[in-house]
């Protein structure tokens, strides 16, 4: 592939990405009780889901973010009944993050209407579009592995 054509494709491919991103977003804005989650917060609680109990710096590094804005993230989301900060027995100093259940309850609500969303649009795909995305799905694992693999290089 010559030197302007991968640039080409490789600028409509993350124009495509973000495009979905961005329209999956705005589409399950709309149906959400509670306060409105900003992206980073949504990315925080998912952090955290996966890794309970993972402290503040830990989750800073993970999400690439400085510690001072993930525990400003740490602090809206607990005011909003979304995360519980323990002190971590080894360390008093140190806190740890886990879910309460509205948070369960409210990632798990927009999960299962982000898989409905994508679904229903897949769905109405026809076969050959939608073997191409599911043949894709490895190639964008594996880019998004060597995204974060660059990100966490010094």
């Amino acid at each position: 592939m010559e030197r302007a054509e991968s640039e080409t494709f490789s600028e409509e491919l993350a124009d495509a990405l973000v495009r979905i991103q961005r329209l999956i977003r705005r589409r399950l804005r709309g149906g959400t009780s509670g306060p409105r989650l900003r992206g980073a917060e949504v990315e925080l609680l998912r952090l955290v889901e996966s890794r309970p109990g993972i402290g503040v710096s830990d989750a800073a590094r993970a999400l690439h973010l400085a510690s001072n804005s993930v525990s400003t993230l740490v602090n809206q989301l607990v005011r909003d009944g979304y995360l519980l900060r323990e002190t971590d027995p080894a360390d008093r100093r140190a806190a740890r993050l886990r879910l309460t259940g509205a948070a369960e309850k409210r990632l798990g609500d927009w999960q299962r209407r982000r898989a409905e969303l994508v679904g229903r649009h897949v769905s109405r795909l026809d076969d050959t579009d939608r073997e191409a995305l599911r043949a894709a799905l490895p190639a964008l694992r594996k880019l998004a592995a060597r995204l974060h693999e660059e990100t966490e290089e010094p």
